[in-house]
């Protein structure tokens, strides 16, 4: 399985990358460039399963700092 990372932008909006959406299930991760961690909010990984992962992407990196975050996606099982 092979991740995809979706940084924000200059403008703080998501780059043409974000525009080709999966059409299997993903998991989109919310990432730490400092340490190449995945968010934790009271311990848990902040991971959201979706079949927009452009969208989820999006919205993870809304109001963040591009240089200090990133999404990852990666998709879940077999493409269908």
């Amino acid at each position: 399985m092979t991740a995809t990372a979706f940084p924000l932008g200059p403008t703080g909006k998501a780059g043409s990358a974000m525009s080709a959406p999966l059409s299997q299930t993903c998991a989109v991760r919310l990432i730490d460039r400092r340490t190449g961690q995945t968010h934790r909010i009271n311990g848990s990984p902040l991971v959201l399963f979706t079949k927009a992962p452009a969208m989820a992407a999006a919205e993870l990196l809304s109001g963040r700092d591009a240089a200090l975050w990133e999404a990852r996606v990666e998709p879940i099982g077999d493409r269908p």
